[in-house]
């Protein structure tokens, strides 16, 4: 699990191509919403050590962030192959979490 948010955010053409499992997370680190889906997260991530979980710092203005129409944080998007497949926002069990990684990552 990535601990920090990513200052510098990748082009969504880099988001895109890559290839397996991945987990965006939009956030701030001063987020209480964001602090509060920690653990959740840590959790569940630990069960799926082969998803890439990219932890990106979103603010106004990020185009990442847009090109996701990201507006509530955390938003986690889940990607195989570059492909959305799920999305949760502001989630609050591990359980929701667990269901989406299960959606990009069946073989755990």
């Amino acid at each position: 699990m990535t601990r920090d948010y990513a200052a510098t955010e990748p082009a969504r053409e880099e988001v895109d191509a890559l290839d397996g499992p991945t987990l965006l997370e939009f956030g701030a680190s001063w987020c209480g919403h964001c602090i509060a889906a920690q653990p959740l997260l840590e959790r569940t991530l630990g069960l799926h050590p082969q998803v890439r979980h990219i932890k990106i710092e979103d603010g106004r203005g990020r185009p990442l962030g847009r090109s996701y129409r990201v507006k509530l944080w955390p938003t986690l998007v889940f990607l195989r192959d570059g492909e959305e497949v799920a999305r949760l926002v502001r989630p609050t069990d591990s359980g929701a979490i667990a269901e989406a990684l299960g959606q990009i990552d069946p073989q755990t």
